[in-house]
């Protein structure tokens, strides 16, 4: 039986939210910029991590567009 069912792991059976994660990523940028933007705080480290964070944030999200768009992810 084994040798005739491809082994797939059951992570696999159930298909994520694509969209709903790639907006919540966005949204998530969306507030680190204005955290960083319109906080309190005087130092610039603070302004660094935020807006290093949304980007990465957004780096991940069109890397993921651009694999997917090319057929190198499923």
């Amino acid at each position: 039986m084994a040798g005739s069912e491809p082994v797939t792991a059951p992570d696999q059976h159930k298909p994520g939210h694509r969209r709903s994660g790639r907006i919540g990523a966005v949204l998530s940028a969306a507030v680190l910029v204005l955290m960083a933007l319109c906080g309190n705080h005087e130092g610039n480290v603070e302004n660094i991590w935020l807006f290093g964070l949304a980007a990465l944030l957004l780096a991940v999200v069109i890397g993921d567009a651009v694999l997917r768009r090319n057929g190198l992810r499923s």
